[in-house]
């Protein structure tokens, strides 16, 4: 796809600091992606004047008004039929043809309803999942579920294994991805009932994943594995968990630096390598997860994030579309029979 088509529509009161931080994280992406445009819906007050800060967004950003938004509190049943709010808005943009993009900062529940009412799952998919790219000591890994589904059953872990498989080829260049359970421990008797049947489903079926078994939490920075399944609660909590450690790991340093004489001195020494490991850990620069098995493509970004994080959500959502993932993904799955997946689990159980 050309550039010159691209449209990423954008929910501008998605988020904890929304429009302000949305808007700037606009005209950051737009230095990244000169030809792309951007149609935003949000409170045309509320977003124009933001606007006014960054005179040229004018050029290559159309604003919708919308008059209600989705707050962080409400509940995907309370707004998945409200047509009026930013983010049914700007979802449907993408049904339409309008975009070939959304993403939002807001309410990862509602956005996931919403997405799947408005653009539907690609067929023989159960449940979409948020998939992203994350660090490891040797490159970058696949990792899902982090956060759509907080109870995954085993067919679901299954088809997650499935839908990351295809991403690591594609997004990764990797020939044959190791693909890994995450699990409390590597024993096979450890864990849930549910990730011990997935493992049972991808061992047993007639997927061709190299499959590697379990991968406990604190290996995943190890890079054993090119794709990391997990429940969307599990996942959500070690991802953040992983972005809480490097905040933390960044600080000591610089308080490290801060009060040590000696630390000062070297510093000029150390600068390019501290710079190096800074930007490999700061977790802004893999925001915005993929909810992968939709018939659209729809990015979630942190809601908590700063501009350069929301501009990086953008960046993604740009690269996907370039990159064409829906259709790969949809016509990939395609080729696999999803339902004797189901009749496998049947018959361990019964």
């Amino acid at each position: 796809m050309s550039d010159n088509n691209l449209v990423i529509s954008v929910d501008a009161m998605g988020g904890d600091n929304s429009p302000r931080v949305v808007v700037e994280g606009i005209a950051r992406a737009h230095k990244n992606n000169p030809d792309i445009k951007f149609l935003l819906f949000g409170d045309e007050a509320k977003v124009s004047e933001e606007m006014k800060r960054f005179p040229n967004l004018k050029k290559f950003c159309t604003l919708v008004h919308t008059s209600e938004r989705v707050r962080n509190e409400d509940k995907p049943s309370q707004v998945i039929r409200n047509k009026n709010t930013s983010m049914y808005m700007a979802i449907d943009a993408v049904r339409q043809g309008q975009a070939q993009a959304v993403v939002s900062a807001g309410n990862t529940g509602a956005l996931m309803a919403i997405s799947k009412m408005i653009l539907k799952t690609i067929q023989k998919i159960h449940r979409p999942a948020i998939c992203t790219l994350i660090p490891h000591k040797k490159g970058r890994c696949v990792m899902l579920d982090l956060g759509a589904n907080t109870e995954c059953s085993a067919i679901n872990l299954a088809e997650f294994a499935i839908i990351g498989n295809i991403l690591a080829k594609h997004s990764l260049g990797i020939e044959s991805p190791r693909v890994a359970l995450m699990n409390i421990g590597a024993e096979e008797m450890k864990g849930r009932e549910e990730i011990h049947q997935a493992a049972k489903i991808i061992k047993a079926s007639h997927l061709d994943l190299n499959f590697i078994g379990y991968i406990e939490p604190h290996q995943i920075g190890e890079g054993y594995a090119d794709v990391i399944v997990a429940d969307g609660f599990s996942g959500n909590i070690a991802l953040k968990t992983m972005e809480g450690t490097a905040r933390l790991v960044t600080g000591l340093m610089k308080n490290s630096i801060k009060n040590s004489l000696l630390a000062k001195l070297g510093l000029p020494f150390l600068f390019p390598a501290l710079w190096s490991l800074k930007r490999t850990m700061d977790p802004r620069k893999y925001n915005g997860g993929m909810f992968v098995g939709l018939n659209g493509l729809s990015v979630k970004s942190h809601g908590g994030t700063d501009a350069f994080g929301f501009s990086h959500a953008l960046d993604n959502a740009a690269k996907l579309v370039r990159q064409n993932f829906v259709q790969t993904i949809r016509d990939e799955v395609e080729n696999i029979d999803l339902d004797e997946l189901s009749q496998d689990i049947l018959y361990d159980v019964y």
